[in-house]
């Protein structure tokens, strides 16, 4: 069961698909109203469609959340609608290269995505719930945020932002009744992580489905600020360790192999 407090409408930026799918389904389920955003506009009406089959109502918005308009067209749809949840879904990789062999205005787009709209969307959705004195904020993150990654130079550094962005914030509202949570995913058999042709049947690599991580944080929303999903924790707390040299060397030769590159 989903807690009222996290009624009656959530918004769920990412919501098309994979991980986001699997939330809009759990929410209508549950009976919670959906604002669902994504870029591409069909698997959001399929989802759309499904959630209101549940029972839930539902708007969509097919926008490109990088787009300077993004914000202000979402919050223009909630104007008036009691947002409960907020959770974002949107933080994908969306240039995954070598950082001195693409252009800067390429990473920034990653940087936008899953930094400055995040950031302005949580603001806006905060400070509403923080009035009410109830709500919950989830903000999706991923194990590359532990450490250096090929390819991942960016990514992997606006991910750590994500998950200090978010432990800082869970201070800063747990005594208003808003509950915060980052929700990090290892590798997740996604829709968009089929589609880049990742390998996963590398030996020892731990996958998790999309239904299975969305339930495990709609239920550890409560226990902020982080939860690591997809029994993933013990990696993320090797991923530690102070010798950084032997970590990200070893982490490395899995992504070598999960990126089909070895």
């Amino acid at each position: 069961m989903v807690d009222a407090k996290y009624g009656p409408w959530a918004v769920i930026a990412g919501g098309s698909e994979g991980v986001g799918a699997e939330f809009a389904r759990l929410l209508a389920k549950a009976g919670v109203n959906l604002v669902l955003v994504a870029r591409k506009p069909e698997p959001l009406a399929a989802t759309a469609l499904t959630c209101r089959d549940l029972g839930a109502e539902v708007r969509t918005l097919a926008t490109d959340l990088v787009e300077s308009s993004a914000v202000d067209e979402l919050t223009a749809l909630t104007d008036g609608l009691e947002v409960g949840l907020f959770i974002y879904n949107a933080g994908a990789n969306t240039c995954s290269a070598d950082f001195l062999d693409a252009e800067l205005a390429d990473f920034q787009r990653v940087i936008d995505l899953n930094i400055t709209t995040m950031m302005a969307l949580t603001q806006h959705y905060g400070r509403l719930m923080r009035e009410r004195r109830r709500g919950g904020i989830l903000l999706v993150g991923s194990m590359s945020g532990y450490l250096g990654s090929v390819r991942h130079t960016v990514y992997g550094g606006v991910k750590a932002y994500g998950r200090i962005f978010a432990e800082g914030l869970w201070l800063e509202l747990r005594d208003h009744g808003v509950d915060v949570l980052e929700l990090v995913l290892g590798v997740t058999r996604t829709p968009a992580m089929e589609r880049v042709g990742l390998n996963f049947d590398v030996p020892g690599m731990r996958v998790a489905d999309p239904a299975d991580v969305a339930r495990e944080g709609l239920e550890q929303l409560p226990n902020g600020p982080v939860y690591v999903a997809g029994g993933n924790a013990e990696d993320v707390a090797r991923r530690t360790d102070p010798d950084r040299r032997k970590v990200v060397a070893g982490a490395h030769r899995m992504m070598q192999k999960l990126m089909g590159l070895t």
